[in-house]
Formats: structure tokens, C-alpha cells, sequence
């Protein structure tokens, strides 16, 4: 399967030409995973209102994940198959957002099984999704012909919901309404859509996605975090899947229970909102800028090589991040440290910091393994060597090199991968440029 085109900037792309960090820095990099064509509107996640006429207008739209593989269109994996109401309502009741979040937490009642997560992703307020558009005024006019646009004050454009029809353990097997729903959009109807699962799902359009992304990370998020970290009771979904509050009360039994102090009440606290882990990825460049520092692990395809990555630590910055995670896993020490771009990587709730360093010359170059166990070879390549792989030697994982690979040479991540672009941005010039 051909590796899909990186997302583009279309509304910003006539400013980014105009800004002086355009003219000193560069161009913006855009990422995959990234360049959703959604409006978040967050600030409207909370607005019970809002949920209701969105998520029961004739042009709302759902994307279905099972176990986090997304629907995607039977004949073209690389599109998001989105289904409307009728085809989900089994699941989800055609007025989930009927009560206030309010009232959601003082009626909780924990005998109760929670209904499925339904997320709000946002409006398609540029009409970038409906099909046969290709541009925002295209796109409304023909929502317009075919359905009337949801308004809602000054925002206008189909509402997109994301619902988790993955089975229940315990269910009620094929009558269970999440088999129902599976069954409708795959086998029985006209559609016969599939669910996608390929691992790491890096053949979707780029903003299809970055929908996508969007979507598992926060259901992953929401199926890790059935209970309080703080004190160990279950908790509840609210704010359109982006919060889990811990209920004050419990209704089990008929009759409402205090349940035990938990410090996330009435406190602004991260413990109910879902975490994104920062880990940095850097393209290390040799001191005399004719090398590049790649890494690789023993579970890699043979002569799999990419830049070095790891986990920001709580107190540090992301430059030293940077220098700490190189002497750890290759020994070499790095100086200057310049932040390239940054990619969401939702498996499971990862942003990769994307930067580029230079060691430091003499000694400062060499290579030593033996202060972590993960990576099994670290070499300095040259900017050729990567040039020519970046053309003829990158992939996904588990698949074959690109057209023109010869076996023994250095093989590379996809274009799709945030190392992909931190190499070419060092053998392309990047980092010569007046931004260091």
C-alpha cells in the first residue's frame, strides 16, 4: 500500500509566506497523525445544549471503533467510513446528552453498567470531509444541497462524534447492541465496511488520521482509567469523553451513599483529564555536520536503522531530555539542541518532540552501549548514505523497502514517522540555516 502524503496547511499556508518566522525559520513541518480537518470547539464539549442539537442533526456523522481498529471503507482502507445516526442509535440511545453533567454526577449509581463512550471530535466547519469537496465553499454547497448545514451561533458544519462499539466482556453476545451495530455497518448493510487493523494505521489520508488519532487516544484513555488513581473508586465519563470525574455520592441500592473523600473533588487536577506523554526523537548530527547518529533495536527487520527517542522526564527540559536520552543509549554528547517539529502518536497518548542536536567533537562523538540495554548498534552514517535511503529504503515495519532498495543497505521509517522528517531536514540543510 502506497505510504499516504503528509498533511498540508491550506489556511495558513498564503500567512506562513507572509510571517517573518516563516522568512527566519522556515516553513511550518506538518506531521502525520496531525492536521485534523476539525474545529475542536472544546470549549463547547460542556455545553449540554450544544451536544444535543449536534449530535441529533441529519448531518452529525460517526466514526466507529472497535477495540481501537477504526471503520474504514471496504474498498479503499485509506478513508474513514463514517455512518449516520441510524446506524449507531442501537448503542447509543438517540439522546445520550439528555442530562447535564450535573446531573450525570449526582444520579451516578455504580450497579449501573456506564453506557458507550461517545466522544465529540469537533465540526467540519470548512467542509473538508463531505465527499466530493474540494474546498471549504464546494464542500458547504454541496452539505447545502444535499442536507441543511447544523448552525450553531457563529460555527456551521456537520458535527463528527466518535462511538466505541467494541464488545463488552460478560455481554449479551450477538444481541448485545454494540454486536448489532458492528453487524449493521460490516456484513448486513449495503456498505459491508471493515474494521481496520492493521497495527499502527499509517496508510489513512493524513487528516482522516489524525481524526483517527484523535479518537483511540482518548478511547484508550477512557478504558485505562475505569477508576480513580487517587483513591481507587470507579469513575465517570463526562465532557463529551475528554473528563472522568470521581462522583461524590452513589445512588446503588436506591438510596444515595456518600462515598469515600477522594482529593480530585473540587480541585483542578490532571488525574481526571487524559494524560500526553512528551517523549523527545532527535536527529543527531556528528560536530563537522557530515554524519547523522541512528540507532537501532534487536527487534528490528535487519539493517533497520532510526534516530534515537525516549520519554521526557519530570523537572527536565526537552533540550536536556534530548542530551541525557543520547548519552544514555549511545553514549555520544550533544551540545546545541534546536526544537524541529512534533508529531501526536497516539499509541497510546505519546507527543513526539522532534528536535535536532550536534555532538560535541572529539570524544564527544564516540560511542558506547553500555549504559542501556536498548538498542543493539548505534553507527554515525553519512548524509549520502541517509539521502539514498531516504529514496530507496524506507517502510513500515514488517514490510518491504521501497523501489530501488538494495539488499545490505541502511533502511529507514516512512515518510509518515517523525525520524523520516528530522533526517530529511538535516540532509535537506535544515539546520545550517540561520535558525541555529
Amino acid at each position: 500500500m502506497p505510504t499516504p502524503a503528509l498533511p498540508t496547511l491550506l489556511d495558513e499556508e498564503d500567512a506562513q509566506s507572509l510571517s517573518l518566522l516563516s522568512q527566519k525559520f522556515g516553513r511550518e513541518t506538518a506531521n502525520y497523525f496531525s492536521g485534523s480537518p476539525l474545529n475542536r470547539v472544546s470549549f463547547l464539549r460542556g455545553d449540554r445544549d450544544f451536544l444535543r442539537a449536534a449530535f441529533s442533526h441529519p448531518s452529525a456523522r460517526f466514526l466507529l471503533l472497535k477495540n481501537l481498529a477504526p471503520l474504514v471503507q471496504k474498498d479503499d482502507s485509506s478513508q474513514l467510513a463514517f455512518v449516520s445516526l441510524p446506524e449507531v442509535q442501537t448503542l447509543t440511545g438517540t439522546d445520550p446528552f439528555e442530562k447535564s453533567e450535573e446531573d450525570m454526577i449526582r444520579e451516578y449509581d455504580s450497579s449501573k453498567r456506564q453506557g458507550a463512550v461517545i466522544l465529540f471530535l469537533g465540526i467540519d466547519d470548512r467542509a473538508l470531509l463531505h465527499p466530493g469537496s474540494s474546498s471549504k465553499a464546494a464542500g458547504l454547497e454541496a452539505q447545502k444541497e444535499e442536507e441543511e448545514v447544523f448552525s450553531w451561533k457563529e460555527f456551521r458544519g456537520a458535527p463528527y462524534f466518535a462511538v466505541d462499539v467494541s464488545p463488552r466482556e460478560g455481554g449479551e453476545g450477538k444481541d448485545e447492541p454494540a454486536e448489532q451495530v458492528i453487524r449493521r455497518v460490516t456484513t448486513e448493510g449495503e456498505t459491508g465496511h471493515v474494521f481496520y487493523e492493521n497495527g499502527r494505521h499509517m496508510s489513512l489520508h493524513a487528516g482522516q488520521a489524525a481524526i483517527y488519532g484523535q479518537a483511540r487516544a482518548l478511547f484508550d484513555w477512557n478504558s485505562r482509567n475505569p477508576f480513580c488513581a487517587q483513591c481507587g473508586q470507579p469513575t465517570l465519563s463526562v465532557h463529551a469523553g475528554t473528563k472522568r470525574v470521581c462522583p461524590p455520592t452513589d445512588m446503588a441500592g436506591g438510596s444515595v451513599t456518600d462515598r469515600k473523600p477522594c482529593a480530585t473533588r473540587g480541585t483542578v487536577s490532571n488525574l481526571s483529564f487524559p494524560r500526553t506523554d512528551p517523549t523527545v526523537i532527535m536527529a543527531i548530527v556528528s560536530a563537522d555536520g557530515t554524519k547523522i547518529l541512528l540507532g537501532r533495536q534487536r527487534r528490528w527487520p535487519k539493517y533497520w536503522y532510526s534516530t534515537l527517542a525516549g520519554f521526557q522526564e519530570p523537572g527536565e527540559s526537552i533540550e536536556e531530555a534530548v542530551r541525557r536520552e543520547v548519552w544514555e543509549e549511545s553514549g555520544v554528547r550533544v551540545g546545541r539542541v534546536v526544537l524541529h517539529s512534533s508529531q501526536p502518536w497516539p499509541f497510546p497518548a505519546s507527543l513526539m518532540i522532534g528536535a535536532v542536536g550536534q555532538a560535541l567533537p572529539g570524544d564527544g562523538e564516540k560511542i558506547f552501549l553500555g549504559h542501556d540495554p536498548e538498542l543493539e548498534d548505534a553507527k554515525w552514517f553519512t548524509l549520502e548514505e541517509v539521502k539514498n535511503a531516504l529514496v530507496h529504503g524506507t517502510s513500515n515495519l514488517g514490510e518491504k523497502a521501497s523501489e530501488g532498495y538494495v539488499e545490505g543497505g541502511l533502511r529507514l521509517p516512512p515518510q509518515t514517522a517523525i525520524a523520516n522528517q528530522l533526517m530529511r531536514a538535516v540532509v535537506e540543510g535544515w539546520w545550517v540555516m540561520s535558525r541555529i
